[in-house]
């Protein structure tokens, strides 16, 4: 066993260019995998084609790709350079763009060289799982990284422009409001999210048959949200969360998911009522991770691909903390990693991965025990105990 701990001690696994090329390793080992069809790829470059023809983007088109488009119509556009070209080469461009912002947006985030470390290593399997499937979860989880560490910089203006570059592309980021009261410049972020949401409202009408035409794609965009969500409810490749999980498992249609979001809101809100805790980063550190679990444990758009957001968050949850964690919190940890990002992989017996981790959306199961333990700890703990662990880096 020390042998083994002596190994990974190596200066090589604390090596930033070491995660650098394992990320961009990874959708390089995604797109072969994907090269001979992908089609979430095809359903985005199809909403590009369809918007330059003025063809309505969320139409659906069984000749070229299953399911329809789900993004808002400022996606096409920002999709347009994947668009152009070769599929083969669209695909694997897509796939680094995605690794890419997602490794710049933990470097450039303010957690420490073992934090982010942690995050890298930790999170890399999940990061496959998400290109896979060649989806936005991956930026959506950027966007509300560089939103908070850009308030956290007094760079209101930045943050907004993140927030509404997601939001206006996946309604996700919007909860990167979260992070308003930690704003040092309330006014000037809010104008800034005005200017954001003009801008981002506009931005496709000058390449795409202008003012009418976009603002009914807002409408079709809507009204697919709907009929996702009505979908979603006992899907198997859908709803994979807090929600999605209990429906499944009760086997109940009939209830109101607001059963369940109204207390999962009011227990996500309470640490909020810790004024004294706020100048603590470390506590605003876990906000953070509360907000990238929050997400997906109550949306019913949860998919396999979505748990890159928090998987990140679960790693801030452990390394934020101002004091020593426990044996019990690494055994959550192993578990998170195990049973949550390995779930839906062969790593786990095809009898009890069919029968039970997808039809009763278990994945999100150890993530809800993270983010119930992780409200505990924000309501109950104070965030300025001192801490080796943001004073140097722990061993191995």
């Amino acid at each position: 066993m020390n042998q083994i701990l002596l190994f990974f001690k190596k200066p090589f696994f604390r090596d930033f260019r070491t995660l650098f090329g394992l990320w961009m390793l990874l959708p390089l080992v995604a797109w072969l995998v994907k090269l001979h069809h992908c089609n979430n790829y095809f359903i985005y470059r199809g909403s590009f084609w369809n918007a330059v023809r003025g063809w309505n983007i969320y139409m659906e088109n069984p000749a070229e790709y299953e399911d329809c488009h789900h993004y808002g119509p400022l996606f096409s556009l920002l999709f347009a350079p994947f668009s152009v070209g070769p599929y083969w080469l669209g695909l694997l461009l897509w796939g680094f763009a995605l690794s890419l912002f997602l490794y710049w947006a933990v470097r450039k985030s303010s957690f420490t060289k073992y934090q982010q470390l942690f995050i890298l290593w930790f999170c890399a399997n999940e990061l496959l799982n998400a290109l896979f499937m060649q989806q936005f979860n991956i930026a959506v989880c950027a966007t509300l990284l560089l939103a908070f560490f850009l308030i956290e910089k007094e760079k209101d203006f930045w943050a907004a422009f993140f927030i509404m570059l997601g939001t206006f592309v996946k309604l996700y980021s919007i909860v990167g409001l979260a992070f308003f009261l930690f704003s040092r410049h309330k006014g000037r972020f809010i104008v800034s999210l005005l200017f954001w949401a003009v801008v981002m409202f506009v931005a496709p009408m000058p390449f795409f048959h202008g003012w009418d035409y976009i603002v009914g794609q807002y409408g079709e965009w809507y009204q697919s949200l709907v009929t996702k969500n009505g979908d979603n409810q006992f899907a198997i490749a859908q709803n994979i969360s807090f929600l999605g999980m209990v429906r499944k498992i009760s086997g109940c249609a009939t209830y109101s998911d607001l059963w369940l979001i109204v207390p999962g809101l009011m227990l996500f809100a309470l640490p909020y009522l810790r004024f004294s805790q706020y100048k603590h980063a470390a506590f605003r550190q876990t906000i953070l991770a509360s907000v990238l679990m929050f997400i997906i444990l109550f949306s019913t758009g949860s998919e396999n691909s979505g748990y890159i957001t928090p998987m990140v968050g679960v790693v801030i949850w452990y390394v934020a903390a101002p004091w020593k964690r426990s044996k019990w919190d690494i055994a959550l940890m192993v578990y998170v990693l195990l049973c949550c990002s390995f779930a839906h992989s062969d790593l786990f017996p095809r009898p009890i991965r069919d029968s039970l981790i997808r039809p009763y959306a278990l994945k999100a199961l150890p993530v809800m025990v993270v983010w119930l333990k992780l409200c505990y700890e924000m309501l109950t703990k104070d965030y300025a105990t001192p801490s080796p662990q943001l004073q140097a880096e722990p061993p191995a």
